[in-house]
């Protein structure tokens, strides 16, 4: 059901799943046209990031390189589908886990490798790769006011993204490891007895499986709130 002003109603989810506000879910659905401009901003920004790594990798693994900018776009897409009366749920699904998983991956990082890239970035990029990495992690939030999360929409973003974190670590296919350059070798230890790679798949697998979890979770407490809904009218 959706509200007068055409805003889907909120269901009764615990907490971990619906975090934010109600007011500022309202707010990020009723300036969707404005969230999806900021996000495809956001993605131009992140494809002219990552050009130099597009230069030294292969073509044919490009769709797995640019990590957060699809990440954004897929929200960007998958707002302005459902603006449009077309929401597609193995759209927000993708975008739901990108933003999730790249939201928090890129401040892990930041934060495992604080003292490399104090040395190496400036100051006020530090900070703006951070918070705008976590505002992902927010915007990701508001989506489940706008999909059931199905559990075939789930399969296609969690299909997509062990891909993504295979050929990022494991199973590169084509020339090297295709995650985010890092910025030390990926021999150098960091902790707990793991070097710099480890470190950076330890967090996307965590953050993958975090997803994961809450889209199934949100899936199914949708269902129950149905089901109780249908009982008691």
């Amino acid at each position: 059901m959706s509200t007068s002003t055409g805003i889907p109603d909120r269901d009764p989810l615990p907490s971990y799943l619906a975090p934010l506000p109600k007011t500022i879910e309202d707010l990020g659905l009723r300036f969707a046209w404005l969230i999806v401009a900021i996000n495809l901003a956001g993605t131009a920004f992140g494809f002219w990031y990552y050009s130099g790594q597009f230069a030294t990798t292969a073509p044919v693994m490009w769709p797995w390189v640019p990590d957060s900018p699809m990440a954004t776009l897929l929200v960007a897409l998958a707002i302005a589908a459902w603006k449009l009366g077309h929401e597609q749920p193995w759209l927000t699904a993708l975008a739901f886990f990108g933003n999730v998983i790249l939201g928090l991956w890129t401040p892990y990082t930041l934060l495992v490798f604080s003292d490399i890239y104090a040395a190496q970035t400036h100051p006020l990029m530090y900070q703006f790769l951070f918070w705008s990495h976590l505002a992902m992690v927010v915007q990701a939030y508001v989506l489940h006011r706008i999909s059931d999360f199905p559990v075939w929409g789930v399969a296609v973003a969690l299909a997509w993204y062990t891909s993504n974190l295979l050929v990022d670590y494991f199973v590169p296919i084509v020339g090297e490891p295709h995650h985010t350059i890092l910025p030390v070798p990926r021999d150098t230890p960091t902790f707990l007895g793991a070097d710099a790679l480890g470190a950076a798949a330890a967090g996307e697998v965590t953050f993958t499986l975090l997803a994961l979890f809450l889209a199934l979770a949100t899936r199914v407490k949708k269902c129950e709130a149905a089901r109780l809904q249908d009982e008691s009218g």
